[in-house]
């Protein structure tokens, strides 16, 4: 790989302390990028000693004990600060000086940890500085809030980097249960001829969360749940469910067959959404109290094409939810006709599902029927699983952001998100975003508001879950 130079906007924030510096240490100590350079610039009052300081605070209190605070005193040595007030000048002083030890051909990777209103303004200091040209740059979601305002940011975008240059990062994309579906699909002959609309009766993805927005209110309500979760994470993991084969694992193919699907998702019918917002939101500092802002959202929506023609997919996130989890469920269709008995157990627990949880341990579950031991036809359900920590390469897993770092300093566009896809999503939602449906209020630890359960009748949620996650570790597992 050649060697890389990070420019690290919002480098003080919070996710730099928690994710991006742990990660960008990580990925030194590797190898996987061994020779690295890092220039962290923000508004806050910083010199290159102080900055040193508190990335050696962050990756110590983040960096975990795998072994990363052993390459710290030469990591350290890479760290260069660039005060935000002296502008695209200082910035620029700060490149060179920091690349000047080294030679040949570097890339120069732009990440942009920043509030959505200053990208533009990130994006114009880059020009100014000249350091656009050859360059690539990392965004954070969200990426507009509407049509409009997608366009718009993707036009003043363009004018100074190409779409090749952009990477809009998803980190959801950049867990590997999610790579690892395209492996499942098209990796092996048994799952790959039943993964269609004959086969799989709907489709459920499902991102509860633990967490409020204590802290995040003032932002959430220019967005809501929908536009800050639905639009940038949970349709594309629908679209790596839906996706056709691609030609190759080539990022253009497979980003070809991604935007198929968004071309193909038909627009999302207010009657088929539920919108909920938990109680106590409204007493939050910096919320109106006749706020009508969703924390909750959940949704029907279909794909209009020959393989998903009929197939619902439903989808549900939401704030200070029963329990935080990442969870794809494909449940397929039961037999036509039963010649088991009745009282025989079968159809009592539903459909065989076929379950990826994209929990940082990621995990996979296949249920089925079985028959009970001893006399009698008693049906009982049975379910393999696998789980990445059973695994000797378990300790291989790049955190998210890691490995969405590691692909854009290669150039691999494969997670990320492009400028037709995203508007796609939004065209598609214009419908729900002119008319939403009201917000109905939901008890904190609950599963949202009871209407969901009437949205998707007549199936059922799969969280929360009947039975838990075998432990391979318990006594007699």
């Amino acid at each position: 790989m050649k060697p890389v130079t990070v420019v690290l906007f919002g480098a003080t924030g919070d996710l730099s302390r928690r994710k991006l510096l742990p990660g960008l240490l990580h990925l030194f100590e590797t190898e996987l990028i061994p020779d690295l350079q890092i220039i962290g610039t923000s508004l806050d009052d910083h010199t290159e000693e102080s900055f040193v300081d508190f990335a050696h605070e962050a990756v110590k209190e983040f960096s975990g004990n795998d072994g990363d605070l052993d390459a710290w005193p030469e990591f350290a040595k890479r760290l260069h600060w660039a005060p935000g007030a002296e502008g695209p000048a200082g910035l620029r002083s700060a490149v060179e000086k920091a690349e000047a030890a080294s030679e040949g051909e570097r890339t120069r990777l732009h990440y942009l940890s920043v509030p959505p209103k200053a990208a533009l303004a990130v994006v114009a200091t880059l020009q100014e500085a000249d350091l656009a040209a050859g360059s690539r740059i990392i965004m954070e979601k969200p990426f507009g809030v509407d049509l409009k305002s997608a366009k718009e940011l993707n036009g003043k975008l363009h004018r100074v980097f190409d779409e090749s240059q952009i990477y809009r990062i998803d980190h959801f994309l950049g867990k590997e249960a999610a790579q690892n579906i395209l492996a499942f699909r098209f990796a092996n002959g048994l799952f790959e001829p039943i993964w269609h609309r004959n086969n799989i009766d709907h489709i459920q993805i499902d991102i509860p969360e633990e967490l409020g927005l204590d802290q995040r209110a003032t932002f959430y309500e220019s967005t809501g749940a929908y536009k800050d979760m639905v639009v940038t994470h949970l349709f594309q993991v629908l679209a790596f469910i839906a996706l056709e084969p691609p030609t190759s694992l080539s990022p253009d193919a497979i980003n070809e067959e991604k935007n198929k699907v968004f071309r193909s998702l038909l627009p999302i019918d207010p009657a088929d959404v539920v919108r909920g917002q938990y109680q106590g939101y409204r007493d939050i500092e910096g919320v109106p109290h006749d706020s009508e802002t969703e924390t909750f959202i959940a949704l029907k929506c279909y794909i209009d094409n020959w393989r998903w023609a009929g197939v619902p997919f439903y989808l549900r996130t939401g704030k200070r939810m029963a329990e935080g989890a990442r969870i794809i469920s494909i449940a397929f269709k039961e037999p036509p006709r039963s010649m088991f008995p009745k009282h025989s157990g079968v159809g009592d627990h539903g459909p065989d599902h076929l379950t990826f949880d994209l929990a940082d341990k990621a995990k996979m579950s296949l249920s089925f029927y079985g028959k009970r031991p001893g006399p009698g036809m008693r049906l009982d359900k049975l379910s393999m699983q696998f789980a990445m920590g059973d695994t000797t390469w378990a300790g291989s897993v790049l955190e998210a952001y890691e490995r969405l770092i590691y692909d854009a300093a290669r150039g691999d566009q494969t997670l990320f998100t492009s400028a037709e896809g995203i508007e796609r999503l939004w065209e598609v939602s214009a419908q729900l975003l002119e008319n939403p449906p009201p917000v109905r209020p939901y008890r904190q630890g609950s599963w949202g508001p009871n209407a969901i359960h009437q949205l998707i009748a007549p199936y059922a949620w799969r969280l929360p879950f009947e039975r838990v996650w075998r432990d391979p570790n318990a006594t007699g597992a």
